[in-house]
């Protein structure tokens, strides 16, 4: 994500759409994010007008660059574990006014200062914010590297999603077509969100 040609506006600030893989590596299925990222990366190259990027535990300095910056994506998707007791690899999207402030020593996107800039953005500077979460297992309490089984089947399932969601809608939106928007329902009650089905590692439908 170098600087723009003038040395002012980095290119992350001036692509349409901008897809953030938030967390730390190091502490087990809170790496999630940035294997979101990676998995998309090994897909190919991404279209025009899309970046994706692995933030991993520098997402505030990023979203306050986006806040200050004249230039800013349509659309930016946040892609991070959350803790929100769930069935471990449930895949759910939630609304950043509702990400928990929890967890103060954690260096991801669980704390009130990122989700205020989600909001600041989303609000006040008219990007369309969209937050795809993750259920974690336990994680643990030292560094411990790499996801559990049943994260790492969710981080298939999750590029697939992005893929059908941002990525070909970029494609879509350069032909003239309206980007698509849809298909994972918010974290709310009486509604049903995707989640990774362990058996066949695929998306399906589950009452809340």
């Amino acid at each position: 994500m170098a600087e723009g040609s003038d040395g002012e506006v980095p290119d992350f600030c001036r692509t349409p759409t901008l897809i953030l893989g938030c967390g730390n590596i190091l502490f087990g299925d809170d790496g999630f994010g940035c294997a979101v990222v990676e998995q998309l990366e090994t897909r190919g190259l991404m279209p025009g007008g899309v970046c994706v990027a692995d933030a991993g535990t520098g997402v505030r300095k990023l979203l306050f660059t986006l806040c200050l910056s004249a230039v800013r994506p349509q659309r930016l998707l946040i892609v991070d574990a959350l803790d929100m007791g769930r069935q471990p690899g449930e895949l759910f999207e939630i609304d950043p006014a509702e990400i928990p402030a929890i967890k103060c020593d954690d260096f991801s996107m669980h704390q009130v200062p990122t989700s205020n800039l989600l909001r600041e953005l989303q609000e006040h500077c008219g990007v369309e914010v969209r937050v795809l979460a993750c259920q974690t297992g336990p994680l643990p309490d030292q560094v411990s590297v790499g996801l559990s089984d049943a994260v790492q089947r969710a981080v298939v399932s999750a590029a697939r999603w992005i893929m059908g969601e941002y990525l070909a809608s970029a494609v879509d939106t350069r032909q003239g077509a309206r980007p698509g928007t849809s298909s994972l329902p918010r974290k709310q009650s009486a509604v049903t969100v995707p989640r990774c089905d362990p058996a066949t590692e695929e998306m399906t439908r589950t009452p809340v």
